[in-house]
This record gives structure tokens, sequence and C-alpha cells, in this order.
């Protein structure tokens, strides 16, 4: 295992961390296991969030006994004082412990990190939280470049987390900034959401940008940890093939494709439009059409009943036309 510094934050952590949406699927067993295996394995970073369900708890039971061998970082999508300071203790109390290592204000508009640096807001109470030894430092994570760029000239604002995989490089620059200025970066959405289904030449991409300090794949079970241990701690350069192979993705999926992060929901007509287009991307990009027919009529909304209103599209940070998308998942679908 390869171990860094997280910015001006001081904290070693492991060049690859933990996301922890995935183990909204598996259980709290199941997700102790795991932990003994990153702990085996060096695997020392954590990311979970107050609205990753049952994650936070989950993590705080499979961490018993063993909290000093983790870096726990979550985060909220609270604005104000009070409701961060409540959300505070919430994760306090769900991950078990008596401090968090890393809190982060969740996903902010820019509109809502004005409110939030504002008087009466989030920050306040992050601060406070930090003085009372509740956290030991203060990140952000950020969908929109816009917010990204100000984040960069916020003084509280010690670890940055932003997309950054195959298909999006749009922070190339801005990541630089991070490590010119001391400031921790955590590569997420490393397989563009699910979009990316070669995990290894994906966290080899990552791990040859040096201005990266950890990437957090979600993990869920040990051939997993072994594999994404294997590629991001490689450290050989990217070969002719590697790279060929990046373009031919970038020039295959393009821009325009859902990264499953589900801030469209809930959709005013029922759909899972997330899951709508995991199946067209089943259906379109990885040869499996009856298998993605099959599980696609069995839903109970399909891209069909979309009335049309837009609102999903008012809440994806990455301004997809998400009504155009799914006309054409149902014409590809017959439904």
């Amino acid at each position: 295992m390869q171990y860094t510094t997280l910015g001006k934050t001081g904290i070693q952590i492991s060049r690859i961390g933990f996301g922890g949406i995935p183990i909204q699927r598996i259980d709290a067993a199941g997700t102790r296991q795991l932990f003994l295996q990153m702990r085996e394995a060096g695997i020392n970073y954590v990311d979970t969030a107050r609205g990753y369900t049952v994650s936070e708890s989950y993590i705080g039971a499979a961490i018993e006994g063993m909290r000093e061998h983790f870096v726990l970082a979550t985060k909220s999508m609270s604005r104000t004082k009070e409701a961060m300071a409540k959300d505070i203790d919430i994760s306090l109390a769900n991950l078990g412990t008596d401090y968090i290592d890393l809190y982060q204000v969740h996903n902010p508009t820019m509109e809502q990190l004005e409110q939030v640096i504002a008087a009466g807001g989030a920050l306040e109470a992050l601060l406070e939280a930090r003085t009372a030894g509740k956290i030991g430092h203060i990140g952000l994570t950020a969908h929109s470049l816009e917010v990204f760029a100000k984040a960069l000239t916020l003084d509280w604002v010690e670890t940055i987390m932003f997309p950054y995989n195959i298909v999006e490089t749009q922070g190339t620059e801005l990541i630089h900034k991070c490590a010119e200025r001391g400031i921790g970066f955590i590569a997420m959405k490393p397989l563009a959401g699910g979009a990316l289904d070669d995990a290894t030449l994906a966290l080899r991409f990552i791990a040859s940008n040096p201005d990266v300090t950890v990437v957090i794949p979600g993990m869920a079970d040990a051939k997993e940890i072994e594999q994404n241990i294997a590629a991001a701690c490689d450290g050989a350069p990217l070969t002719e093939a590697e790279n060929a192979k990046i373009e031919e993705i970038r020039a295959t999926l393009g821009t325009q494709f859902c990264r499953r992060c589900n801030y469209c929901a809930p959709c005013t007509a029922g759909i899972n439009i997330p899951g709508v287009f995991l199946m067209d991307g089943y259906l379109t990009r990885y040869g499996l059409a009856d298998w993605a027919k099959a599980r696609y009529a069995a839903m109970e909304k399909t891209a069909s009943d979309c009335v049309g209103c837009g609102v999903c599209e008012t809440r994806c940070p990455y301004n997809l036309p998400i009504r155009d998308m799914l006309k054409a998942a149902a014409e590809r679908f017959g439904k």
C-alpha cells in the first residue's frame, strides 16, 4: 500500500480509499468483514455521508474495536448552523466515535455555498465542532466547476472532492491548483458512476495523476479490494495500448451519460431514472440486450412513463437532457 498526506490536514492516508455508497447494498455483517480485510490490506481512508442511508451506521459497527486504524470522512447537505450541528452529532453516534477526522459540506450550489458561509450558516457549526474536538478538519465536495473554483479561494477548505475519471477530466487544471495550495484532492466517481467497466484501467488512469491525493472506489468484496489496490498502487506509467483504450472509451461514451448520483430523484412519475439509464447502457454498450430488456421490462415504471415535467433536469449536477435521454431509451426498449 502507498500512503500520502491529505493536503494541509497533515493526515497520512492510503492512496486508495473506500467509498461508502455501495455498502448500502450489503449488510452490517458483510461490512464488518470488508473492513477487517481493508485493515489487513492497509486501506485506512473511509468516505461516507449522512445521505447514504445506512452507510454511516454500518461503518460504525464495522470499525468497533479498531477505530484507530481508520481515517473517517463524512459529509452533510445541511446549509444552516442548526441543521449542520445536528448532523454532526448524528454522524458521531452512527459512526460510534467521539471524533470524525474530516467533515465535508456536501455538494452545494453557488447559492447554497453563500448560505453555508453567511451568518447562521453551516460553517459556524463546523468551526465550533472543530474547536470542540468533534471533527478534525473541514472539506467540501462539488460537481460544479464553478463551486470547485470558489472552494479554492476559501481558507477554511482543507480538502476538495470532485469527479475525476477517464471521461471526466474537466477539473484537471483545478486539481493541479489543489496540489499547489496544499489542499487535499479526493477523486470521486472513478468509474464514472458505473459507466466504465474496466476498473483496473480506470484506477490506473487516476493514479497516474500525481495531483490526486486519494481515489475512493466503492468495494464490496475481497477480490475488488485486491484488484483496486493493485491498479491504484502499480506505479508503472500507462502503456500505449492503455492510452489507446482510454481514447476509445472517450469516443464511445462521450459526456452525455448518467453517473447514477441519484440527485435527480424523486421522479414525479415514479421512474427510477438512474436504473433506466443503467439498463440502457447494458443494452447499447455491453452487448447484454436480452438481460437488459428483461430487467427493464420488470421495472414498475419505465422511460415511457415520463411526463416531461423537467424537475429532474433542475436537480442534475451534470445538466443532462434527461427528458430527451428517457425518450431515446423508451424508443430503444420499445416501451
